[in-house]
């Protein structure tokens, strides 16, 4: 199933542009992708969320870690 929408002139070219210099044969090609872009965006952002539910859960539970990056220099100086 196919719907029609109306779009401005100006819009219409701007989308048409856009395709072209993205490399897409068409503006539904080029709305596709963004369409993609967008759920990735979206699923990154819930990761990140989730992350930070993490974070906050390991700081409850063992309160602020300390930086080990000078661990890690000191394990790599001995060889």
């Amino acid at each position: 199933m196919s719907q029609t929408i109306t779009i401005s002139d100006r819009l219409y070219t701007d989308l048409a542009q856009a395709a072209q210099e993205r490399g897409f044969a068409t503006i539904e090609q080029l709305l596709e992708a963004w369409q993609l872009l967008e759920v990735e965006r979206q699923h990154r952002q819930q990761v990140v969320q989730q992350i930070d539910q993490v974070r906050a859960r390991m700081f409850t539970t063992y309160g602020e870690m300390a930086d080990s990056v000078a661990l890690l220099h000191e394990d790599r100086a001995r060889g």
